[in-house]
């Protein structure tokens, strides 16, 4: 056989097993599994329990118990003037309306406004009994302040306007059975109606009743306040931030289906 006739059929050999080769590459090449790029990780909420827990209660509870015979102070007198008188432009730190600031007890003693043991000779006592609406306070439109209240003034003044203190929680913090009208609703009165009633309420959330306050509990900003939380408005205004103690009894009532 002629070299050139030898040489030409080794190139065919060649090219076609060249071929081959890269046919049975790419054969093998096509056996792996497809991967596909992995997602993120579900998230799962529970619907039931969607507020953040509070703070961790440190508190104290041992001290002086309250007593319902007895007005304190700073557990009862002093949130309740913080929230019904001193708003901004009235008798706030800044606005001191007539010279009187009632963020704090010598605040409350402002103009002589206190006489201790004598309600009805005390200024402070005498404007929330007023009828006239030119000198009745909390100025209209805002609302009077209840009889109730009222009637808490007026025995704090007579027992000596003392600033007392009581643990509102001695001995511990309950969160079992927290209802409406056992806890709510006192609270909400004493400590946020100044602000969130009557046709001017701060905000124009009104907290007067139970449907007006389960709305706001509902919605989250009720605890998101009181607690705190980014992105909402700290409450009380002005005041001091409820204790763990009450963001739990609240969480706990809020968790509970709201019961009246």
């Amino acid at each position: 056989m002629p070299l050139r006739h030898t040489l030409n059929l080794m190139r065919t050999a060649l090219f076609f097993l060249t071929v081959l080769l890269v046919l049975g590459t790419a054969s093998l090449g096509c056996r792996h599994e497809l991967i596909l790029p992995e997602g993120p990780d579900e998230v799962v909420t529970d619907p039931q329990d969607t507020i953040p827990d509070p703070p961790v209660d440190t508190a104290d509870y041992s001290g002086t118990p309250c007593s319902p015979d007895t007005a304190y102070f700073q557990n009862q007198v002093l949130p309740l003037l913080v929230s019904a008188c001193a708003k901004s432009g009235c008798h706030d730190a800044i606005t001191r309306a007539e010279g009187i600031n009632l963020t704090s007890y010598a605040g409350a003693f402002s103009d002589g406004i206190v006489k201790p043991f004598n309600p009805t000779d005390s200024k402070l006592y005498k404007v929330l009994i007023d009828t006239d609406p030119d000198d009745r306070m909390p100025r209209p439109p805002d609302p009077p302040l209840t009889q109730e209240q009222k009637a808490l003034i007026y025995k704090w003044i007579q027992q000596g306007a003392l600033n007392n203190v009581c643990n509102e929680n001695y001995g511990g913090c309950d969160t079992v059975g927290v209802t409406y009208a056992g806890f709510i609703a006192p609270l909400m009165a004493n400590k946020c109606q100044g602000c969130h009633s009557g046709a001017n309420a701060s905000g124009n959330i009104r907290l007067t009743t139970y449907s007006e306050v389960r709305t706001q509990a509902l919605n989250g900003r009720l605890y998101g306040s009181i607690s705190w939380q980014t992105g909402y408005r700290k409450m009380p205004e002005g005041g001091v931030q409820f204790s763990a103690c009450f963001q739990n009894k609240i969480k706990a009532w809020i968790n509970a289906g709201m019961p009246q």
